[in-house]
Formats: structure tokens, C-alpha cells, sequence
């Protein structure tokens, strides 16, 4: 809407300066989305601390990942210095909040999927992030925390989607992820995703 009323004035103004501009080539002009022309604008998770449906988190293609604190009225990114912009999951700890953990690379297949450094977690609400593994996975589609035992995650990445890789599987630590590469362990069979 506030671009077509720029255009509107930019006609009108340039029609005022130069030359004529008739009235009637206007009086059809109705305003259309054209999109956003960054890739972030793919959404690939989405998360809500339930007893405080106003925090919510939103992981995106290439953009980031970002908080609102308002019931999604206004939005801050928090995943900017980070290595990578690309979340592919992401999961709330419910039973503290202010646990969150990211899988970075976008986890949906398309031709123009963006790669991931791992996964990260913070204890303080996305203040800060702790890098905690699994960096070679590049892309990673699902987290889950166990809810009777939040120090047992699941991690799903499906590595890289056109072809082989030996880091595709199913990961899991029980310690809240303290030592990631020695804890988590892969149950991945062949041909499984």
C-alpha cells in the first residue's frame, strides 16, 4: 500500500514538473503485492512458549531467526552473529523457556536450499548462543526435547538432499547436549531420511 501511494506521488509529481499527465490513466491503478525479494522470506520454523503464547519464535530459509514478545505484532532478530542465517528447525523448552534450541540449514529440499553450521542452543531467551555440534549435517529439518526429560533431545537432519551423506540420520543426546559429537548418536539406517 505505501508503495503505490510513493508511485502515486511520483506521478503526480512528475506530471506537476513536466508535462500532463491526464487523470484518467490513474483512476484504475490499484496497488499488488510483488513479494519479498529477499529468500528469508521462507518461514521453516515455528515455535510458542505455551504458558506465554506472546513469545514466539520464527526460524527462517535465509533470514534468520527472529522473536516477538508481542504475540507476532513486532519482531526482533536474534541469530544475526551467528555463522549461518539458515534455520531449519527449531524447539522451545517448554518446561523453561528460556531454552531454545536451533537446527541450522534449511530442511526443505528446493532449488535454492540454503546450507547450516550445526545446532545451537540458548539458555537465555536467544541472548546468547552456544554452538553444540553436528556441524557437518548441513541441513536439519525437526528437534524435539523430551518433555518428562528435557536434557534428551532429538535431532533429525537429513544432510545433503541430493545425494549420499554420512551424517544424514537421527541424533540424540541425554545430557542437554554438553558434549554433542560424543553423545549424540546416529540410528540412521540406509536409504532412511
Amino acid at each position: 500500500m505505501k508503495k503505490s501511494l510513493l508511485l502515486l506521488l511520483i506521478c503526480i509529481s512528475a506530471s506537476v514538473i513536466s508535462q500532463e499527465l491526464p487523470i484518467n490513466y490513474l483512476q484504475d491503478l490499484e496497488p499488488r503485492n510483488i513479494g519479498p525479494g529477499g529468500m528469508s522470506g521462507r518461514v521453516t520454523a515455528i515455535d510458542v512458549v505455551l504458558n506465554n503464547p506472546e513469545v514466539m519464535y520464527v526460524g527462517t530459509a535465509s533470514g534468520g531467526l527472529w522473536k516477538s514478545n508481542s504475540g507476532g505484532i513486532t519482531w526482533k532478530p536474534i541469530f544475526d552473529n551467528e555463522k549461518t542465517a539458515s534455520v531449519g528447525a527449531l524447539a522451545i523448552q517448554q518446561s523453561n523457556p528460556a531454552v531454545i534450541w536451533v537446527g541450522t540449514g534449511e530442511g526443505n529440499p528446493r532449488n535454492s536450499l540454503n546450507g547450516g553450521y550445526g545446532v545451537y542452543k540458548s539458555i537465555d531467551g536467544g541472548h546468547s548462543w552456544n554452538t553444540m555440534g553436528l556441524e557437518k549435517t548441513r541441513h536439519i529439518h525437526k528437534i524435539l526435547i523430551d518433555p518428562s526429560n528435557p536434557d534428551t533431545v532429538y535431532v533429525g537432519a537429513i544432510g545433503s538432499p541430493w545425494g549420499e551423506h554420512e551424517q544424514r540420520g537421527v541424533y540424540k543426546t541425554t545430557d542437554g547436549g554438553e558434549i554433542m559429537e560424543t553423545n549424540f548418536i546416529s540410528e540412521q539406517q540406509n536409504g532412511c531420511c
